[in-house]
């Protein structure tokens, strides 16, 4: 699938839809991942600012997505873990940036290659308009190495 593709079809995801999440840019190497959300009235919470879930959901599942077109079908890969540190109260349009270097995506392909498998942390910061941190996410991601599918002939076959 070609990145303009896959950010018009995640762009019309329900749960993003709802909360106002946009997918800005893809890169041509499925390695960076460029999101935003502006404050909305059905996306703000009692206290005027966004809401903490919506925040959250924002950060999923880029990382899975940038290791998936990455490291390519040999692979099962998804988000095992999160953590969500609010640093002050978001207003505005917020944005988070993911990327992963080949440095990095090759290392996660070698321990999960390696081990029976590998669950590397990520870390996303949420800005708002000023370029101020207001949300930290840390993300673990599972990734184990599929194993080959072994196909087995029918020794008692006609043929055989």
């Amino acid at each position: 699938m070609r990145p303009r593709l896959l950010k018009f079809l995640l762009n019309l995801f329900p749960p993003y839809l709802g909360a106002g999440i946009r997918i800005k840019h893809i890169s041509n190497d499925f390695r960076t991942f460029e999101v935003e959300m502006k404050l909305r009235w059905y996306n703000r919470n009692m206290m005027g600012s966004h809401f903490g879930g919506n925040l959250s959901s924002m950060t999923d599942p880029f990382f899975v997505l940038i290791l998936m077109y990455n490291l390519g079908r040999g692979y099962i890969i998804w988000d095992q873990a999160s953590s969500t540190t609010f640093k002050k109260p978001a207003t505005g349009k917020v944005t988070a940036r993911f990327h992963l270097s080949e440095q990095q995506i090759q290392e996660v392909k070698s321990k999960a290659d390696s081990d029976s498998s590998y669950r590397p942390t990520f870390t996303v910061d949420i800005l708002d308009e000023q370029g101020t941190m207001v949300t930290q996410v840390e993300k673990i991601i599972y990734v184990k190495k599929r194993e080959p599918k072994i196909v087995l002939h029918n020794l008692n076959s006609a043929n055989g």
